[in-house]
């Protein structure tokens, strides 16, 4: 979800924030304000439903509007769908992308409704599954699509096109599913992604650019906890999501981070309270919407909740047949940054150095760093090698890849002892510039202005068998 209405929040008393959604409903139209949710039937009660794709797909799921104000008189918005969920406002709140099929054994597609007539129309028409679609500014939009080949295996990229279908263009690369998009205020593109090659690890948060360049992690959960929902963004720079904890039994909670330092910041707004949530949507620093679920009910409806004070407030809605599993505003709000893109597709490839393959992590201890001091990296891909390279005196090393080829690094001493990693995939895309401290640093450390002495020479081509690559020469400004 991107957090629309933030902006139309902002200076209201708080008391009136939720309030105010003084609204216009018929039966013909959704009027400005309207709350707009994903319900999902019992399907949500299975233990494993933060597992694989179950999460991301609903059988039976439909999206409804509410008002707050009369709970009771919802439109169900998809009625001639057999199941539609995870819906997205657009900037101008007149439209709604959504993931839905119109029959039971259709693909899952992306459509889009226009909320003043209720009218759909089909954006995506591929064989594969597709779902979680965002807007992204120029008329465009991101989603998840399956993509099944030798490179990624059988995952979910993301793709981006057009909001008329055409222009479509693969931005993900690597053997992993990318679920739950959200697209930040600051432009990029923040998803839930499971690495599915050499096998399934948990879930983290992957944050990129649209046009899938400086793909980098984002946040990771402790052990034991397992990330379950995309993310809403806040108006003071935090990010909100849910997580399962297994420790505190199969516990749904709602976690916070700060959006400058995520790997450092993580709070548990809702640990000291009974019962679970699966998605949060600010609508103000101190009033969220969640999906809550009490003791012993086996629904979720949506309620207010306070996170200053972790308190909840009134429910808004419930249906005991359906689980709420996320939620947007019909309104308004401020399209995000529309960054510029450096991907040039007549580039055959992209260049990643590194300062220091030896940079020392405080977390590691120093005694680590004076026994095992790496001399060389192996670059290797799905199922094979691209290579073994000698980096610098240094540590730095500097390389030209073959573009949208994902591949891992290790790090290994001069007897060929592995050191580190593999590290996690990486992909560069076409005239992608990348550039990292070390293979221990801490993931949030800037840089050192410094002249590293791999820079200093041509990049070393990888796969290292090719000799010489002949492509359209970038000059740089």
């Amino acid at each position: 979800m991107s957090g629309v209405g933030l902006k139309f929040f902002r200076g209201f008393p708080a008391f009136l924030i939720i309030y105010v959604f003084l609204v216009s409903c018929t039966g013909k139209s959704v009027g400005d304000g309207m709350i707009i949710l994903t319900e999902s039937p019992e399907l949500l009660r299975s233990p494993d439903y933060s597992e694989g794709t179950v999460w991301r797909y609903l059988p039976g799921a439909r999206i409804t509007a509410v008002n707050p104000d009369k709970p009771e008189k919802i439109i169900v918005l998809t009625e001639e769908f057999s199941s539609a969920c995870f819906p997205e406002i657009s900037y101008d709140g007149k439209c709604m992308l959504f993931t839905a099929r119109k029959n039971e054994n259709d693909s899952w597609q992306i459509w889009e409704m226009n909320l003043r007539n209720l009218k759909s129309r089909k954006i995506t028409s591929f064989d594969e599954n597709c779902t979680d679609p965002v807007y992204l500014p120029g008329n465009r939009m991101a989603f998840s699509r399956q993509t099944i080949n030798d490179t990624v295996g059988n995952a979910h990229c993301i793709f981006t096109c057009r909001l008329d279908g055409s222009g479509v263009q693969q931005v993900t690369f690597s053997p992993a599913s990318s679920f739950a998009n959200t697209v930040l205020k600051d432009g990029r593109i923040i998803t839930v992604n499971t690495v599915l090659n050499p096998q399934e690890a948990d879930p983290v948060l992957q944050i990129m650019r649209p046009d899938g360049t400086k793909a980098d992690l984002y946040y990771k959960a402790p052990a034991g906890c397992r990330l379950i929902s995309s993310v809403s963004e806040t108006n003071d720079r935090h990010l909100i999501f849910a997580e399962r904890n297994a420790g505190n039994p199969g516990k749904d909670e709602l976690i916070s981070i700060s959006y400058n330092r995520p790997l450092h910041t993580r709070i548990n707004l809702t640990s000291s309270i009974d019962g679970d949530f699966l998605f949060a949507l600010p609508v103000a620093t101190d009033r969220f919407l969640v999906s809550y679920r009490k003791p012993g009910s086996e629904s979720y409806g949506i309620c207010e909740f306070d996170p200053s004070e972790k308190k909840l407030g009134r429910q808004i809605y419930s249906d005991p047949r359906y689980n709420v599993v996320d939620a947007v505003i019909a309104v308004r709000h401020d399209r995000p940054k529309n960054l510029p893109s450096e991907v040039d597709m007549h580039v055959k490839t992209g260049l990643i150095m590194c300062q220091n393959i030896n940079v020392f992590n405080a977390e590691l201890p120093r005694s680590f760093h004076e026994t095992h001091k790496a001399r060389r990296i192996e670059v290797v891909g799905v199922d094979t090698t691209y290579g073994v390279v000698d980096v610098e005196e240094d540590g730095s090393f500097y390389l030209k890849v073959i573009a949208d080829t994902p591949f891992r690094i290790k790090t290994i001493d001069d007897n060929g002892n592995l050191i580190s990693g593999p590290c996690s995939w990486l992909w560069l895309r076409p005239n992608e510039r990348r550039g990292c401290v070390g293979c221990h640093e801490d993931p949030e450390l800037v840089p050192r202005n410094l002249l590293s002495i791999a820079v200093t020479k041509d990049p070393v081509i990888i796969p290292v068998h090719i000799g010489e690559i002949k492509e359209k020469i970038v000059e740089l400004e």
